[in-house]
């Protein structure tokens, strides 16, 4: 997916008009709506402001993870990414549960 394609996603699901992003962004609609219709080219900047509005990663943004929030692996090994997908893929109470258990690990 293209990062026009993102952003413009992200605007709808965030029930925002390009107006109303582009007066939060400090830009003019007609350049907003540029870099949402991918006719020019979206700076970094920008992306990160985007980013922090929404808040997602860059990583999102530019297409490389379809994860929103996004997990950096030069800070994260393989298993730990893998724990966190899944813990954000239960439940409240499952995550308390996985918690629970994880302090009883630790206190070991």
């Amino acid at each position: 997916m293209s990062t026009y394609q993102r952003i413009r996603d992200l605007r709808e699901d965030a029930d925002l008009t390009q107006k109303q992003v582009a007066e939060k962004l400090f830009l003019q609609l007609t350049q907003y709506r540029r870099y949402e219709c991918g006719e020019s080219e979206l700076p970094m900047n920008i992306a990160i402001n985007i980013a922090k509005l929404y808040n997602v990663s860059l990583d999102y943004i530019a297409g490389l993870t379809a994860e929103k929030r996004g997990l950096t692996m030069s800070s994260l090994t393989d298993n730990e990414t893998k724990l966190i997908k899944v813990f954000r893929k239960l439940d409240l109470f499952d995550q308390g549960r996985l918690l629970e258990r994880a302090n009883v690990l630790f206190e070991l």
